[in-house]
């Protein structure tokens, strides 16, 4: 296995900053290289909400005044130093404080608007990176890169830093999780962000559609890219409408784009020592999940003697409520409990709120769960059910398969990398997939589901399936090293 020096970026990482897939990818995918004996060290900003006693962060001296130059005026950067919890990766906090002494990451936490000046400050923030690790005299092999906020690091480095020896063997590799947000701004920021005139030309490598696009710039300049599964990465190339206006350059490098899929944390998520769980269980004692759902039920007002249902719906359209709507209709014919895990600060919580009144003598709402309960209920819950897909993010899936909870889910991009569907007749695979968003086909496979259930033995056999299948972090992070074997062999 090669071993390299990986310098991680990132906008967002957990616990830090952030609840979004990237922050959880952000902490899970170094942790994993790190238990790789990779030489890895993660940077991300030092933003104000960022508890410094509690994470212990500590002054670095020789990076008390970093020089950030784009041009203009020279800013100041500072950098401190912690670890990250769990795990033996350094983290520098950067910090620019005009740019980052706030509370929110893109935007003010408390009206929700964007902060205006987003170009200015993780532009700053990538050149401040690149200082740093001249400061600290560490070349890395990979910077690794994620989303729109560092993606101007692979141009920077060929472009602004081309002549500069101590980055002459280091490549680029950029992880993109959300094509929705590319970071698009006025073409008149360029100047203030080391962007020359001949990259902002209608057609240019930092241009579209009359906007700086730093995606695109990242897309097209980054030695290897990769997209969160293969199935994500076939739909890229192969659908135009999916990446949002880049499919042009994705093509473009497509030989350069992989897809990899992410993993989960096989030590926050272990049924056999997880002491959240009232009785820890392997795919070998099964039976004692029978506690778990005991206490839940107990503490939670459920009944232990009915199947229990974990149901999580992040609710963006009101198609979508009109969807379960239809499906809690079919599913109250049934002798079933579901608890439903879903976003109270959604738009749609009340309506959300209406519908389970509705159908309350099965459906119970919980949308605030502490981590014990929450622990519980994949400890001692039956089925999984998933009705839509948002932001790619598959970790519920993957907790469900790794704790024996048999999921029912949308068959949408990662899913369809993940989930094998049960066959009947040989009695293999780990779930009921569904595969498409309306109430009729949610229905029949819930049914199924349930038909299935009453066969103690056969769905022995699927939760046996879902349990043994390999979905760590540890796993992900070895195809990671694949990726950066390719990026390094890149010439500059």
């Amino acid at each position: 296995m090669s071993t390299f020096k990986i310098c991680y970026l990132s906008a967002e990482v957990a616990p830090f900053s952030g609840n979004s897939v990237l922050a959880e990818n952000s902490h899970a995918l170094p942790a994993a290289l790190k238990l790789l004996e990779q030489d890895i060290r993660l940077m991300m900003p030092k933003y104000k909400s960022i508890n410094e006693r509690k994470y212990v962060l500590r002054e670095v001296i020789r990076l008390r005044e970093v020089k950030v130059d784009l041009g203009g005026e020279v800013k100041l950067a500072n950098g401190k130093t912690a670890f990250l919890p769990n795990s033996k990766v350094h983290v520098y906090f950067l910090s620019i404080p005009e740019y980052f002494d706030r509370k929110g990451v893109y935007a003010d936490p408390q009206t929700g608007k964007e902060y205006e000046d987003n170009a200015q400050r993780f532009a700053n923030f990538a050149i401040s990176v690149l200082e740093t690790l001249k400061l600290l005299y560490w070349q890395p092999d990979i910077i690794h890169c994620n989303d729109w906020a560092t993606a101007l690091i692979p141009f920077y480095l060929k472009e602004r830093y081309k002549d500069d020896e101590f980055f002459q063997n280091t490549r680029t590799v950029l992880t993109i999780h959300d094509f929705s947000q590319q970071g698009i701004f006025p073409l008149s920021f360029s100047s203030e962000i080391g962007i020359g005139e001949e990259f902002i030309q209608s057609g240019g490598a930092c241009e579209l559609e009359g906007k700086l696009n730093f995606l695109k710039t990242g897309i097209l300049y980054a030695d290897a890219i990769n997209v969160t599964s293969p199935e994500m990465r076939e739909k890229l190339l192969s659908e135009p409408e999916f990446s949002q206006g880049l499919y042009p350059f994705l093509n473009e490098r497509a030989k350069e784009v992989m897809g990899i899929l992410s993993g989960l944390d096989y030590e926050t998520w272990n049924p056999e020592t997880d002491q959240e769980l009232e009785a820890n269980f392997t795919a070998k004692s099964l039976s004692s999940r029978k506690e778990n759902k005991a206490t839940f039920c107990m503490e939670q007002e459920c009944d232990p003697n009915l199947p229990l249902m974990v149901t999580v719906a992040q609710i963006t359209h009101k198609s979508q409520l009109d969807t379960l709507n239809k499906v809690f209709g079919e599913l109250a014919k049934e002798k079933i409990q579901i608890v439903l895990l879903t976003d109270e600060s959604s738009q749609y919580f009340p309506q959300i709120e209406k519908l389970v009144k509705k159908y309350s003598k099965f459906i119970h709402l919980r949308p605030r769960l502490d981590t014990r309960h929450t622990h519980l209920l994949w400890g001692g819950a039956d089925f999984f059910f998933l009705p839509f897909l948002e932001n790619n993010d598959i970790e519920p899936v993957l907790i469900a398969l790794r704790y024996g909870v048999v999921p029912i889910v949308s068959m949408q991009n990662a899913i369809k990398d993940i989930l094998k569907p049960f066959d009947p007749e040989t009695e293999k695979g780990m779930g009921f997939p569904i595969p498409e968003e309306t109430p009729e086909a949610m229905v029949k496979q819930l049914k199924k589901a349930i038909a299935t259930f009453q066969n103690a033995k056969l769905w022995s056999k699927l939760q046996k399936s879902g349990m043994r299948a390999d979905y760590s972090w540890v796993t992900s992070a070895k195809k990671y090293l694949k990726l950066y074997e390719k990026a390094a062999k890149k010439k500059r």
